[in-house]
């Protein structure tokens, strides 16, 4: 039986992923799905960057703006759904193309993920008030005497890390350092994958990533901020902390001005975009790297072709 080719674009923020997947499906019968954190939530394409009607009216894209704002989404939950995505996709005699910058989603999509079973709704609610109440280093403390492997690995001020941990472990009465030592469960251990990845020069992307702040704000980001702060969501939740929610709510509540929240808009934009491009850099296979953000490249697009056609 011939294996399921998968097509996995990868890269920092702005570096030109989503238009290189539309390219790419386009050139091979393909379906894009998406593999960023924030692209799942509703209420915020514009800061999110979601593909446009347009994008989505030349071919086909699923996962996207999936989720409500107020949901607290998890990598267990993006997978199963992308699995069952990917399979339709190949029932459909299509081409599937994972895109995102979200390295998480897309090494656990990859090379598997550890079988830590997803959580119920009620302990992760129990555990969210546990955080409220005693406050992260106190739960942190608690860690260190429960799982102290796990709390080694963990920064002291990791919320979402040490959340997760008290949720398997209340949960699963089974510490997470135990279910990380079990063998990874793979979703496609009978495909084949084709990683490109966008590994950009620093002073590219940062003009990029400068350049899409200011589209974001003048295609309606603040109405968007403003949307989100009025429905009373907690800063916590993951959509609360996308790029450019969290200043443009300071200027909304008047702690700082519309100039500065641009500026450290642009600021953490660049900082993340850094970031991913290290965690790509070092972590992430690919079978072909392209060192600039992707603005048409024939070359990239003929890879992809010659491995599909293989």
């Amino acid at each position: 039986m011939q294996k399921k080719k998968i097509i996995v674009i990868a890269g920092p923020t702005a570096s030109g992923k989503s238009q290189l997947a539309i390219d790419a499906a386009l050139a091979v019968n393909g379906v894009v799905v998406n593999a960023d954190s924030m692209q799942v939530y509703k209420d915020m394409p514009v800061i999110s960057a979601c593909p446009t009607p347009a994008d989505k009216a030349l071919v086909s894209h699923r996962l996207y703006e999936i989720w409500d704002a107020s949901k607290n989404g998890s990598v267990v939950e993006w997978l199963s759904l992308a699995a069952g995505e990917i399979e339709k996709i190949c029932q459909e005699g299509k081409i599937p193309i994972v895109v995102g910058g979200t390295g998480l989603y897309l090494d656990n999509l990859i090379n598997g993920t550890t079988p830590v079973p997803e959580t119920k709704p009620e302990i992760r609610k129990k555990v969210e008030q546990l955080l409220e109440k005693n406050g992260v280093n106190a739960l942190y403390e608690k860690l260190k005497q429960t799982d102290p492997e796990t709390a080694i690995r963990l920064s002291p001020n990791d919320k979402t890390r040490i959340r997760r941990a008290w949720e398997v472990f209340l949960d699963t009465g089974k510490k997470l350092s135990e279910w990380h030592k079990l063998p990874m469960v793979k979703k496609f251990s009978d495909a084949v994958f084709f990683v490109v990845k966008l590994i950009p020069e620093k002073e590219e992307l940062d003009e990029r990533c400068a350049r899409r702040f200011d589209r974001m704000m003048a295609s309606g980001a603040r109405e968007e901020a403003e949307n989100l702060f009025r429905r009373g969501l907690k800063k916590t939740l993951p959509a609360m902390r996308a790029l450019g929610v969290p200043e443009l709510i300071s200027q909304i509540e008047g702690e700082i001005s519309p100039d500065e929240a641009v500026r450290l808009g642009k600021l953490h934009t660049r900082q993340y975009a850094k970031r991913q491009k290290t965690w790509f850099k070092h972590k992430l296979k690919a079978d072909f790297e392209l060192n600039q953000c992707y603005n048409g490249q024939k070359e990239v697009v003929e890879k992809i072709i010659k491995f599909v056609k293989s």
